[in-house]
């Protein structure tokens, strides 16, 4: 990635590119201050005019999503730094940013994020068809073959895609369809929000911004709505200079891009990634210092306004007067001739789906009151109640539940219209539609509340009296919702009609009258020049010549009563004087108030996406019918991942965070069980080792500690090769159980239980087969781990361990089950001569290396056939079935006078521990 973007980004044109948004910044910062001033002054004239249209009769809370989350669960996420897909815990906070972490741990523990999506301007995609569609798009005349592969393989046939014509492109996948379902109606969800991202509070920064974007593109030739009006006023103004810098740079660029066609696709959209966010960090910058310079002047232009106002509305009803004779005759023949045949197609096109948006809100609000109605009158009292409510609470902002309404709004179509009016999609207009459903959504369900609790707490009532009471409520509200839905939807059809038909008027008008408009500022007071300017009066009359046409079409359709529409002279004025007196009240705690006190759904599976702040979620875990969480969800792959063919002609890219970051940035990762900390039972299983506690006098120590190797071991007439020698010495009372044992009685022991031998043979050899079953498998795995281990495939390596090391605890299991079925209580103690049988091989061993690695193959000469037989020998003899990893032998010496130590009264007692 980086050779990519160093050889085609280098400094100059890096220069060039920050030439290109200083330029187009200076030219939107004159228009931003002029617009300023003219936003500035409507404000202040409406305060002082006052005026507004009908009043809302559903109450508005300011923040519904106070200490709630949108939704959080996993997702596998592709790495483009690695070509592997992750799974990541992803959190949808209050703001409708996605954020994603290593792992759920990382979250609550609020650690950093690795990374956090603003999903303003994206799309987001369910179909690699689809987005393959929009990568093609992205340099002309570079078309991928038929059958040709994406340069992304999908791990799943579930993927969720995040595209952005600029910025880097996120890839989600999923296992199921209803996760995919859910997920997707969550990403649209953000960037529905994200890309409604100029607030409405701002009143004199919004209108002066968006204005002053129109007028800078209407100078730049285009006119009609603009699809990346899209996120903040940063974001919108990088879109802004990317709308001319990125087909400069791709027709720059893109021949020289090599390679096959994937290659070059992906090399430009990283390319274009790193010029989004350099000319993002200098928008951001620009923005900041023009919007500081605008408030400071705020003061002294608000004072003048104050002051001169009705002289300045005076010189400004004058101008404009001679602009509308000028204009005006021009506009009407346009709007007779080539707007007005168009306006009832425009607005049907535009209330059809609209109006069944609405009232498909209408029903999910009443299908959710009707089920809190049925669960109350069924037993649940106020405790369900509560419980059903807090659900109902954020119903507006669950994606799930609100889906089926935004899809009639998505079936609005202006084909055959759009040409003709310059309108590029109408996604502008479906996205706030949308907005408007959820906004009208949320006023109804806090204003059922209000009057829901304030009944409430009036009288107690249970039973078939509560369920009148939410009747009743539930009446009231609907009949303000259907109020209201009018109101809004007439407004929005209007504010649609005029975005659509003011633009291409003005674009008719412009060459005919626009030469005519500079005398005109010279009718303007020097001192009222910064508040009323001639290119906002000239719209202004054209808004004034289609105003009449687009309210009378809009009235029409009310009188008709056609979608539901209410006429203009309806108006519910103060039915319900003490309601808006509700509105300043905080939303209710219904869990708290009614519920059981508790928030114990906060800590259920559903509400597992509260973080540290105990927030509680509005969207539902998603739960899969027979699978359970997964454990370190962090460290787990895609299954069948590996079977993936990766791109070996692709040139190696950055992943959003490296990994080497990651780890340092992740959650400390709890060791996982059964995982390395069992090596040493493994290395047990291989190489027993057996124990000899051997009576010893210091001249025997001398003996053991320096003169002792590695060789071969008589144990009851049978010889062992012994690899490796550990002598431990302890110091054992003379008048001790352990020293009163004489080898004589053991001797002696094993002679009278010599009978019983021939069966425990028999089940020892079972035993000992299915041991050397096990390592033959711990064998290979060993084997496969060394491999694994040298391709730095450390994850494989922990799977591979704990597989092995639970065969290796079955195989104890085994063993112990049946040892269990013979007397637990006898020991097999082994007596022999520590002169006659330890000398003798001690001396005549010959050295041998043993490697005590970690790992080792089990390919060893200690496991060789000639090696094992005598082991098995040994394990014969014994009386009982005892551990296969721990065979203690007491070796003790009769003569106690050889060892009498008369100072002391105690004797040296030698542990030697044989590892064969």
């Amino acid at each position: 990635m980086g050779d990519v973007i160093s050889t085609h980004l280098d400094e100059g044109k890096r220069e060039m590119i920050t030439a290109h948004a200083r330029q187009v910044m200076g030219e939107f910062g004159h228009v931003y201050k002029e617009q300023y001033a003219v936003a500035l002054f409507n404000i202040v004239r409406f305060e002082i005019e006052g005026g507004g249209g009908p009043q809302s009769q559903l109450l508005h809370r300011k923040n519904p999503l106070e200490d709630h989350s949108i939704f959080s669960g996993g997702l596998f996420q592709y790495l483009e730094g690695n070509k592997k897909w992750r799974n990541r815990f992803v959190f949808v906070a209050d703001t409708y940013d996605v954020i994603f972490y290593e792992n759920k741990v990382a979250h609550e523990r609020g650690l950093h994020p690795k990374g956090t999506i603003n999903c303003a301007g994206y799309k987001a995609l369910t179909s690699m068809e689809e987005y393959l569609d929009l990568v093609s798009t992205s340099l002309p005349g570079v078309k991928a073959k038929v059958g040709s592969g994406p340069f992304v393989k999908g791990a799943t046939q579930f993927p969720l895609i995040l595209w952005h014509p600029y910025a880097r492109h996120h890839y989600f996948c999923v296992l199921t369809e209803k996760e995919q379902a859910k997920w997707h109606a969550v990403l649209q969800d953000c960037v529905r929000h994200s890309n409604n991202g100029l607030s409405e509070e701002c009143r004199v920064q919004t209108p002066a911004f968006t204005d002053a974007v129109r007028l800078h593109r209407q100078a730049q030739g285009h006119y009609g709505t603009w699809d990346m009006m899209c996120g903040g006023p940063p974001q919108i103004l990088a879109n802004l200079v990317m709308e001319t810098l990125y087909p400069e740079l791709r027709n720059l660029i893109g021949p020289r891009l090599k390679g096959k066609i994937q290659q070059r696709q992906r090399n430009w959209m990283l390319i274009s990634e790193a010029v989004y966010k350099q000319v993002s960090s200098q928008t951001q910058a620009q923005y900041e210092a023009l919007v500081q310079a605008c408030e400071v002047e705020t003061p002294r232009l608000d004072a003048a306004l104050r002051t001169d106002m009705d002289q300045i509305i005076t010189s400004k009803e004058h101008v404009s007067g001679k602009i509308r004779a000028l204009v005006l005759p021009r506009a009407e023949q346009l709007l007779r001739r080539s707007v007005q045949p168009y306006v009832s197609s425009i607005l049907e096109a535009l209330m059809e789906p609209t109006s069944r948006g609405f009232s498909e809100v209408r029903d999910v609000f009443f299908r959710e009151l009707v089920e809190v109605s049925k669960n109350t009158l069924n037993g649940g009292g106020k405790d369900k109640l509560g419980e059903h409510m807090e659900k109902i609470s954020m119903l507006a902002f669950h994606p799930v539940k609100m889906q089926s309404c935004y899809e009639k709004v998505e079936q609005l179509s202006l084909e055959g219209l759009q040409q003709r009016f310059d309108v590029s999609s109408p996604s502008v207009f479906i996205q706030r539609a949308q907005i408007l459903m959820r906004e009208q959504m949320d006023n109804a369900v806090y204003t059922f509340e209000q009057l829901l609790h304030q009944s409430l707490e009036e009288k107690d009532q249970r039973g078939e009296n509560l369920c009148k009471t939410i009747q009743c409520c539930q009446d009231r509200v609907l009949k303000k919702y259907d109020y209201d839905s009018s109101t809004v939807r007439k407004k929005f059809f209007r504010e649609a009609l005029l975005q659509i038909i003011i633009p291409y008027m003005l674009k008719q008008l412009a060459p005919s009258c626009h030469p005519d408009l500079p005398p005109f500022q010279e009718l303007i007071f020097e001192d009222f020049s910064r508040f009323i300017l001639v290119e906002n009066m000239f719209e202004e009359v054209v808004l004034q010549s289609v105003t009449k046409d687009i309210m009378m079409a809009v009235k029409e359709a009310a009188v008709q009563k056609r979608h539901n529409l209410y006429r203009d002279s309806m108006i519910l004025a103060n039915s319900d004087p003490d309601l808006h007196l509700l509105g300043e009240s905080p939303s209710v705690d219904w869990a708290a108030q009614f519920g059981d006190g508790d928030e114990e759904s906060d800590e259920s599976p559903e509400g597992c996406g509260r973080s540290k702040w105990r927030r509680r979620q509005v969207v539902s875990m998603i739960k899969l019918d027979g699978m359970g969480p997964l454990p370190y969800e962090s460290c787990l792959e895609v299954p069948g991942v590996d079977f993936i063919p990766e791109e070996g002609e692709m040139e190696e890219g950055v992943d959003f965070i490296p990994e080497e970051e990651e780890e340092e940035e992740g959650a400390p990762m709890e060791p996982e069980p059964n995982s390395p900390d069992n090596v040493q039972e493994i290395r047990y299983l291989i190489n027993p080792v057996v124990e000899m506690i051997v009576p010893a006098s210091e001249e025997d120590l001398a003996v053991l500690t320096n003169g002792t190797e590695p060789g071969m071991l008589t144990l009851e007439g049978e010889e062992e090769e012994v690899t490796l020698i550990t002598t431990v010495v302890e110091e054992v009372h003379r008048k001790s159980l352990q020293w009163k044992s004489a080898p004589q009685e053991v001797s002696k022991q094993l002679k009278e239980r010599g009978p019983d031998q021939k069966a425990e043979g028999e089940l020892q050899e079972k035993g000992e087969a299915a041991i050397e079953g096990q390592v033959e498998g711990i064998e290979n795995a060993l084997q496969e781990m060394a491999i694994m281990i040298q391709e730095e495939r450390q994850d494989e390596v922990e799977a591979a361990i704990e597989g092995e090391d639970e065969a290796i605890e079955n195989a104890i299991q085994e063993i112990e089950m049946a040892v269990q079925e013979e007397d637990e209580d006898r020991i097999t103690e082994c007596a022999v001569d520590s002169d006659a049988e330890l000398a003798p091989p001690l001396a005549d061993s010959s050295p041998r290396h043993h490697d005590d690695s970690g790992f080792q193959s089990l390919t060893n000469e200690a496991l060789d056939e000639g090696e094992a037989q005598p082991m098995k020998n040994v394990l014969k003899t014994e009386d009982s079935l005892t551990d296969p990893g721990e065979v203690e032998v007491i070796v003790e010496q009769g003569n106690a006078a050889l060892h009498d130590n008369s100072e002391t009264g105690e004797d040296s007692e030698t542990e030697v521990l044989y590892d064969i």
